[in-house]
């Protein structure tokens, strides 16, 4: 997070924009922040280029799956503190983050995070705003927050406990202290771990598989996985079921199914 003179002297000496964004024809939207003198620390204006973004993204048909990564040093090592530090508590009140995170966390595109390197405080959230976590091994998760008198603001808490549980979830956040990418795994925090030269190849190959099945059903899967962790079972049930019976109106449907008998590969329209 950074005030506006740190945001204009930033301007002054890079050029280049603070994330960057490439499509692909197969429906992959690869984002890649970029401000590696700062590790990719969430700066405002790089919360506001994601928040723009997947806003974008979200209304764009011909994408089907997000991937969002750092690069191959580093994922976000948490918020600009620079910024915060002689913040009071109605100038925090007033950026309205949750309104500046609100299209990640509603995106109804599949979105993989590819984290290599730091996922520290404001990154740690941000991987925990996504779908699925490939890490490579020598990233690490951490939220620090309590370290520097504040605690997280953005959903660590929340995401983290509901991701690996009270207890693990306490030892994190009253600690401080980061947690190794196979530790995360081993706690229900990442999906996948694997060599970190090969951790955006891997999420780019998931994001491909992804991309090619139908979209609709995608969208609903997300929405009411989403959805039921929250209800009761019961409730949750009758969210999968009605789901189920909707995309039966969709000729994905129909062409998934008639493939499968037809023994060839389908082709998914979104409709």
């Amino acid at each position: 997070m950074n005030p506006a003179g740190s945001q204009a002297a930033e301007n002054v000496t890079s050029s280049e924009p603070e994330l960057i964004v490439e499509h692909s024809p197969d429906g992959v939207a690869v984002l890649r922040m970029n401000r590696p003198q700062a590790r990719n620390a969430l700066s405002l204006s790089l919360q506001a280029a994601l928040s723009r973004t997947f806003a974008e993204l979200s209304a764009d048909a011909g994408v089907r799956c997000i991937v969002l990564t750092g690069g191959d040093k580093v994922f976000a090592a948490g918020g600009d503190i620079r910024s915060m530090d002689s913040c009071g508590p109605i100038e925090i009140m007033k950026r309205h983050t949750e309104r500046v995170w609100a299209p990640l966390e509603k995106c109804p595109k599949p979105v993989i995070a590819a984290v290599c390197g730091y996922a520290f405080g404001g990154g740690s959230e941000l991987a925990m705003h996504c779908d699925i976590i490939i890490a490579g091994k020598g990233a690490s998760f951490a939220q620090p927050e309590i370290c520097i008198g504040i605690m997280p603001g953005i959903g660590g808490t929340q995401r983290l406990v509901r991701a690996v549980g009270k207890f693990q979830a306490m030892r994190i956040l009253l600690t401080g202290k980061p947690v190794s990418a196979d530790e995360a795994y081993a706690m229900g925090l990442v999906s996948l771990v694997c060599e970190d030269d090969q951790v955006i190849p891997e999420a780019l190959k998931m994001a491909k598989l992804i991309a090619s099945m139908p979209p609709l059903a995608a969208e609903q899967i997300k929405e009411v996985v989403i959805a039921g962790m929250d209800a009761s079972l019961d409730t949750a049930l009758m969210l999968e079921r009605k789901a189920n019976q909707i995309l039966f109106a969709t000729r994905d449907q129909k062409e998934g199914m008639n493939a499968f008998i037809e023994k060839r590969r389908p082709a998914f329209k979104g409709e």
